[in-house]
């Protein structure tokens, strides 16, 4: 008995554009997903280590002026402890809605005092070249374990501990790092580093 095998037929080039349509097209989806999802992940990642967020008011002038945004470091006081000098941003403890930026002045331990118009530390004055204003009030606050003592820049118009006493360090959202709107002010925010303090009192 005699088999007779047909003839192997090749694609068409119709075919072969179609099943190219047809491999491509899953291809850009399956790319598609992977950037969806890659997306995804370093957003989730980005916003767990950073904040945004909108100064308002103008208590850190001259450093930040009112209606600047800037991105806010979570991570950093997970490896080291807040720092004197340090610009940072917190829920603020007295019930206001929106959180504040401000300035550490007095670190876990210390004793502050506000008088003459300038801040002593455990007896010791600071030099504070970066300040707009003048103190016009006085105080005296010994800070725990685990608080803080932060002050705006603009000392004659800022809700600070001054008013409302120390800060607690959970309440700490982060470091401020990085302004980034509007274009003039665009760049690193800058954290004034304390030489050693020497007594004047």
């Amino acid at each position: 008995m005699e088999t007779h095998t047909a003839p192997r037929q090749e694609p068409s080039e119709a075919q072969e554009v179609s099943l190219g349509r047809a491999f491509g097209g899953r291809s850009a989806l399956r790319d598609l997903f992977e950037v969806i999802i890659l997306s995804l992940v370093i957003f989730l990642v980005v916003n767990a280590l950073t904040g945004r967020f909108q100064v308002l008011g103008n208590s850190m002038q001259p450093t930040l002026h009112n209606g600047q945004y800037v991105i806010v470091s979570k991570l950093v006081y997970h490896f080291r402890d807040p720092q004197r000098g340090d610009v940072v941003v917190f829920e603020p403890p007295n019930g206001a809605s929106d959180d504040y930026i401000k300035r550490i002045i007095g670190l876990a331990g210390e004793h502050v005092e506000i008088h003459s118009g300038a801040v002593w530390i455990n007896g010791y004055r600071l030099e504070e070249p970066y300040l707009s204003s003048p103190m016009g009030y006085s105080g005296s606050w010994e800070l725990g374990p685990d608080e803080y003592f932060v002050l705006g820049d603009n000392r004659a118009n800022s809700s600070d501990s001054h008013s409302w006493g120390p800060l607690r360090r959970d309440l700490l959202v982060g470091k401020a790092w990085l302004c980034y709107w509007p274009p003039q002010y665009w760049g690193l925010i800058r954290h004034y580093r304390f030489p050693e303090l020497t007594t004047q009192e």
